[in-house]
């Protein structure tokens, strides 16, 4: 497959480099961090397909003495928020997954931690499948207002219906100290992102004997593979369908936010390692209705985007 220090080095631009990372071939492993991913795409599929109560709820607010309607959005509301209650636990399996995957990325087995991404190439899919079903999902909840909704709607009622010691069906499997965290979770433009930004600061906090620079290596590493594979025709060519496109791209970004946390100056400084306007040039010369959504995730939920030490280029770049 090439040697991925070559992308890494490659400083003469007309000089190809002769990596690259095969996403839609290589497989899992058989681990529970394979079950972790398989039940990722099945929250994708509910979250796609989530509805909302908006019809139930309006005509309980509008007709606020109808115990009927009441009790219809209610019944409506509950199951609706036992899957969001679903979602919510499934980002923090989705921080431990991530815990384990950067151990073992940012162990010290390989004199350079980017070695890990080029013998253990395993390890590096199920890193991109993590990433790219963070900003995936984060994408979905963006675009569907109705998850806001019916979990307000569902914390007023359940108020309401013990100032009036009225018994709540379903209020054992959200108690109020679940609910303010859930509510907290959802109130973040991107929750899940949020959540494996704080679970990656968490990892090199708790992990202070290991150097920073092997978790943020592995992380630039990440966003230069993806980059070059994205911008370079003849690997680009053997992708076999444009999903694996978007998925490239949202693994790209994941991983500069990720950077962008854990490094002390982030990834939009001169020192950082990503090549951060090759990384926007690469969006940008996407369709532009498929990329606002992860160009809006630079501009708006990274932390050193506004900082002094980034460059006009850059900020201009990501008007």
């Amino acid at each position: 497959m090439g040697n991925l220090l070559k992308v890494l080095t490659c400083t003469d631009l007309e000089q190809e480099p002769n990596f690259f990372l095969d996403f839609e071939k290589l497989g899992f492993w058989e681990t529970w961090l394979d079950v972790v991913l398989k039940d990722a795409l099945g929250i994708l599929d509910e979250l796609q397909a989530y509805k909302g109560a908006g019809q139930e709820i309006r005509e309980a607010i509008q007709n606020p003495n109808d115990e009927a309607l009441q009790d219809q959005a209610w019944a409506a509301v509950v199951p609706l928020v036992g899957k969001l209650k679903k979602f919510y636990e499934f980002s923090q399996r989705l921080e431990s997954a991530l815990h384990s995957l950067l151990r073992a990325l940012t162990s010290e087995t390989y004199d350079d931690p980017t070695q890990h991404l080029e013998r253990e190439q395993a390890l590096a899919k199920q890193f991109a499948e993590i990433l790219h079903f963070t900003l995936r999902f984060d994408e979905l909840k963006m675009t569907n207002p109705a998850i806001q909704n019916d979990f307000s709607y569902y914390r007023r009622t359940l108020s309401r219906m013990r100032i009036n010691n009225v018994p709540a069906e379903g209020e054992n499997e959200v108690n109020n100290e679940l609910a303010n965290r859930i509510s907290l979770f959802y109130a973040d433009a991107t929750p899940m992102l949020k959540a494996l930004s704080d679970g990656t600061t968490k990892f090199v906090s708790e992990n202070k004997n290991l150097p920073i620079e092997n978790t943020t290596d592995v992380l630039s590493t990440m966003a230069s593979v993806c980059k070059v594979m994205l911008e370079t025709p003849e690997y680009r060519s053997r992708f076999s369908s444009e999903e694996t496109v978007s998925f490239c791209l949202r693994v790209m970004v994941g991983v500069i936010i990720l950077y962008d946390y854990v490094h002390p100056v982030g990834a939009f400084a001169k020192s950082s390692k990503i090549d951060m306007k090759g990384c926007i040039k690469v969006l940008r010369d996407q369709p532009p209705n498929s990329v606002e959504g992860l160009l809006n995730a630079l501009r708006y939920t990274t932390k050193h985007l506004n900082d002094e030490s980034t460059t006009k280029t850059i900020k201009s770049m990501l008007q």
